[in-house]
C-alpha cells in the first residue's frame, strides 16, 4: 500500500489560518483609516431619523403648450427629479406628488441643500444653437444718430477698403470681444442659407448633388427680426446676474424654431443664437472627466443616438464654412449658454463635449441631470422647509432597544449551548458590526448612502443570519466528533459540509435582497441595500475569519482535549467510549465441569 503524500491536508483545510486571520485585520485596520481620513465617523442618517430639508415645487405653465401640466408629465417629472436626487437609490430622498402641479422633494439632513436645489429646479433642457452674432456682455451705449450714421459710413469704407485688398470678407467679431454690425451678419446669413448649399464650398455642380443628401440650413431671420433682436441684444447687460437670470429665463421659454438672445454663464459675452439645429432628446448619455492632455480641466463629455449624430455632423459641416462668430455653436442649457466652441470641420462619430471652467461637482452635476433627461415642465421652488426628526428618533430608540434584545438573547444560548465556542461566535459577530459600520460610513460619503429606520431593521435581521452560519459550523464539527474523531480532523472535515451550506443560504438570502432592491422603491430599498451587503459580509466573516479562529483554537489543549466548558466535550456529546479494552481482554472460557 503506498504510503500518504507528506504535507497532505485533509479537504477543506486550511495550512496557514494566521496569514488569513492577518489579512481580514488588515482589511479592518485600511477601512478604519479610509473612515477617519473621509472625515465622517458616523453613518449618514435618513430623513426620517435626522430631519432635513423639504421643497416644494410648482409647475409652470408652458408657453404655446396650455394642456402641459397632466398627470403623465407630473409623473415623468417625478421619476427624473427621484433619479437625480437619489443617485444609485440609496441617498432615502422622498419625492412624490401633492395635487395637480406640486411636487414635494425631502433631503435628508446631511446633503448640500443648495446643490439639492438645483439638481430638483433644474429642467435641463438641452439645445444646441448656431450663434449668429456676439459681443461684450456689458450694455452697449445707444450713439446720437449723427455719431452712428458717421460711423456707419466709416465703418463701410473701411470693410469695402479691407476687402478689395484681401478679396475675402474679415472677420470682425471674435466670440469675446466685439460684435458684427447686423447687416453683414444677416448678409452672410442669407448668402449661406442657400437651398442645397454644402459645408464644403463647392461649385454649383455639387450643390446639386448634396441637395437631396443634406438637410437645408436653418433660414436666417428676416431683416426686421434681426434688428428687433439687435437692439434686445445691445439693451442686454449680462453683468449681473439678474440681467443674466431674465435673459435665461426668456431663451428657455422660446419657441425651438425662434432665435433668442442669450448670456454666456460666466457673463463676459452676450449673442444672438439661431434656432436649435439639435435639441437634447438626442443625449444618450453624459460623464464628467477630466481633461489633462487638453488643459480643458474637468468637461462633461455627451453621446448622441443615430439621429442625433447625423444632425450634429451636419450642423457642424454647415458653421465650418462660415466666418467667426458664425463657426460657432452655443450649446444652451435651460437659456443659459453653458459653452459656445468654433467648428472647423464637420463634426461626426455622435460625440461632442462641453466646458466651460467647470469643477469636479458642477460637471459631475451637470452630467447627472444631463443623463438623466429633461424635465418634460419646468418648476419654481415655492417653499423650503426644515424637517425635523422626533418621532424618527423615538422609533430608533425602540428600534435599537428591540435589536439589543435580540442580540442578548442570542449571547446567552449561545454561552449556555456552546460554552466555549460562543467566544468564536461572538468575535465573529464583533468582526462583521466593525466591517458593516465602517462600509456604512464611506459609502455615506461615495454614494450618499443614507440609513433609515428599514435599513436598521435590515441590519438588526443580519445579526441571526450570522449567527446562523456560526451554528451550522459548529454542528457539522459535533457530528464529527460524535463519529469517534478527534478536534482537529473534525474542524477539517466538517468545513467542506458547513461551506456548502452556508452559501446556499447566503446566496438565497443575497438573491431575495436584490430582487426586492429591484422591485421596490423609497425605503423599502433601503433595507434591501441593508440586507444584501451584510450576507455578503456573513461569508466574509465566516471564510476569513470564524474558519481560521477554529483551526488556531482546535491546536489548542482546552479545547482540543474537549473541556467541559469547551463546548466539544465527548461526553455531553453522547459520545460512547471505545471498546478496545475489552477486545484485547477476552474473558476466560467456561469449565464444563463447573458448570
Amino acid at each position: 500500500m503506498a504510503a500518504p503524500k507528506k504535507g497532505r491536508r485533509s479537504p477543506g483545510g486550511q495550512g496557514r489560518p494566521g496569514r488569513v486571520l492577518a489579512l481580514i485585520l488588515i482589511a479592518m485596520v485600511a477601512l478604519a483609516g479610509g473612515m477617519f481620513a473621509s472625515g465622517h465617523t458616523t453613518p449618514r442618517l435618513g430623513i426620517d431619523l435626522a430631519g432635513g430639508t423639504s421643497f416644494t415645487l410648482e409647475a409652470k405653465n408652458q408657453p404655446g403648450r396650455p394642456n402641459a401640466i397632466n398627470p403623465t408629465n407630473m409623473n415623468t417629472a417625478v421619476g427624473i427629479i427621484d433619479r437625480r436626487v437619489n443617485g444609485l437609490g440609496v441617498t432615502e430622498a422622498e419625492v412624490q406628488t401633492q395635487g395637480e402641479k406640486h411636487i414635494i422633494v425631502n433631503i435628508p439632513k446631511g446633503t448640500n441643500a443648495k446643490q439639492a436645489r438645483q439638481q430638483v429646479g433644474t429642467t435641463a433642457q438641452l439645445a444646441f444653437r448656431p450663434v449668429m452674432t456676439a459681443t461684450a456682455g456689458v450694455k452697449t451705449p445707444e450713439p446720437t444718430p449723427s455719431a452712428s450714421a458717421d460711423k456707419d459710413k466709416g465703418d463701410k469704407g473701411k470693410q469695402d477698403d479691407k476687402n478689395k485688398s484681401s478679396g475675402s470678407p474679415s472677420p470682425s467679431a471674435s466670440a469675446s470681444t466685439q460684435g458684427r454690425p447686423v447687416t453683414d451678419a444677416l448678409k452672410a446669413d442669407k448668402a449661406d442659407a442657400t437651398p442645397g448649399a454644402s459645408a464644403s464650398s463647392s461649385g454649383k455642380k455639387d450643390e446639386k448633388k448634396d441637395d437631396k443628401k443634406a438637410p437645408s440650413p436653418t433660414p436666417a431671420p428676416a431683416t426686421g427680426d434681426m434688428a428687433a433682436l439687435q437692439k434686445k441684444l445691445d439693451a442686454l447687460d449680462c453683468s449681473t446676474k439678474e440681467s443674466r437670470s431674465a435673459a435665461n429665463e426668456a431663451a428657455a421659454n422660446a419657441k425651438p424654431t425662434d432665435p433668442v438672445v442669450a448670456c454666456r454663464k460666466d457673463g463676459t459675452v452676450k449673442e444672438i443664437l439661431g434656432p436649435v439645429a439639435v435639441e437634447g432628446t438626442g443625449v444618450t448619455s453624459a460623464a464628467a472627466v477630466f481633461d489633462s492632455q487638453g488643459g480643458k480641466g474637468w468637461i462633461v463629455q455627451l453621446k448622441f443616438n443615430s439621429s442625433g449624430a447625423k444632425k450634429f455632423a451636419d450642423v457642424t459641416g454647415q458653421l465650418a464654412a462660415k466666418p467667426a462668430p458664425q463657426n460657432q455653436f452655443a450649446i444652451v442649457l435651460d437659456g443659459e449658454v453653458v459653452s459656445d466652441p468654433s467648428v472647423s470641420s464637420s463634426i461626426g462619430g455622435g460625440q461632442a463635449e462641453i466646458s466651460g471652467g467647470f469643477t469636479q461637482q458642477s460637471a459631475t452635476d451637470l452630467a447627472n441631470v444631463l443623463s438623466f433627461g429633461a424635465l418634460p415642465l419646468s418648476f419654481d421652488v415655492v417653499t423650503e422647509t426644515t424637517v425635523t426628526a422626533a418621532l424618527g428618533g423615538e422609533q430608533l430608540r425602540a428600534g435599537l432597544i428591540a435589536g439589543a434584545i435580540g442580540l442578548a438573547l442570542v449571547i446567552v444560548y449561545l454561552i449556555a449551548y456552546y460554552r466555549g465556542l460562543a467566544l468564536v461566535a461572538l468575535a465573529s459577530l464583533a468582526v462583521s458590526a466593525v466591517l458593516t459600520y465602517t462600509i456604512m460610513v464611506l459609502l455615506g460619503t461615495a454614494i450618499g448612502f443614507a440609513l433609515n429606520l428599514p435599513a436598521v431593521c435590515g441590519a438588526i435581521v443580519a445579526i441571526g443570519i450570522t449567527a446562523d452560519s456560526f451554528i451550522v459550523y459548529f454542528e457539522r464539527i459535533r457530528d464529527e466528533i460524535r463519529e469517534g474523531r478527534s478536534l482537529r480532523p473534525s474542524v477539517e472535515r466538517g468545513w467542506p459540509r458547513a461551506r456548502r451550506t452556508i452559501l446556499v443560504s447566503d446566496f438565497v438570502s443575497f438573491l431575495a435582497a436584490a430582487v426586492l432592491f429591484i422591485v421596490t422603491v423609497g425605503k423599502v430599498q433601503g433595507f434591501a441595500f441593508t440586507l444584501g451587503l451584510t450576507t455578503l459580509l456573513d461569508v466574509v466573516v465566516v471564510f476569513f475569519f470564524t474558519k481560521p479562529l477554529m483551526t488556531l483554537l482546535a491546536r489548542r489543549p482546552f479545547f482540543a482535549s474537549g473541556h467541559p466548558w469547551s463546548g466539544l466535550d465527548p461526553t455531553r456529546l453522547g459520545v460512547k467510549p471505545p471498546l478496545r479494552a475489552s477486545r484485547r481482554r477476552p474473558s476466560a472460557p467456561v469449565d464444563p465441569k463447573e458448570a
